[in-house]
């Protein structure tokens, strides 16, 4: 484990959009009831794990999240990177997707999908989305060698670590939709992301 930093990762809690099947992308959502009792359900789990720090994308249904679980675990206040932000989903954020089935069916099918090749208008490229989420986890992994490090983020972005580790291309549909407050352990180094049991310990100096 010398120079490499175990992470967590997790998505976001419940939002009112999440429930109406609204395209939340850059857009400030706040979490619902549901969505701050699962950030406290995530925060239980983790008392044991022994974080030294929490990060988290800058939209409100991730930093809340976060700074619940920080009060909890007693950590800082989050960091915020904003290479951890979901992908920007252009002039359809905001959105409901019962308008968008009547506007263009076979564009939100591609979506439910969660089809990684869907062009945004005014959004962003696939390769710009990956290639900042990956970068922002490796600078994690490089600033924190050696220690345990929670991070809440969102879907698409998790979408992405987990075609990388499973060196999967790009634009691979995955078939899956990560649940709120759902992890994904990994061991990271400012060159690597790799999968990795959360029951593997860190030895500290």
């Amino acid at each position: 484990m010398d120079g490499s930093a175990q992470v967590c990762v997790a998505r976001h809690g419940e939002t009112d959009w999440n429930l109406a099947g609204i395209l939340q992308g850059w857009m400030d959502v706040y979490l619902n009831d549901l969505g701050q009792k699962q950030a406290r359900e995530l925060a239980s789990t983790m008392v044991s794990h022994d974080f030294s720090r929490i990060y988290s994308s800058p939209l409100s249904r991730a930093l809340e999240t976060a700074v619940i679980i920080s009060r909890v675990l007693k950590l800082g206040p989050p960091t915020c990177q904003e290479g951890l932000k979901e992908r920007h989903f252009g002039v359809i954020q905001g959105v409901p997707k019962d308008e968008l089935a009547e506007l263009n069916p076979v564009f939100l099918q591609q979506i439910l999908k969660r089809n990684p090749a869907c062009v945004f208008e005014e959004g962003e490229s696939m390769d710009d989305f990956a290639t900042r989420v990956i970068d922002a986890v490796m600078s994690i992994g490089k600033m924190h060698p050696g220690e345990r490090v929670l991070v809440i983020t969102h879907g698409w972005v998790m979408d992405v670590i987990t075609r990388h580790i499973n060196g999967l291309p790009r634009s691979a549909i995955l078939g899956i939709k990560r649940k709120n407050g759902e992890c994904l352990w990994l061991d990271v180094t400012e060159n690597s992301i790799r999968t990795l049991s959360p029951d593997v310990k860190v030895t500290r100096d």
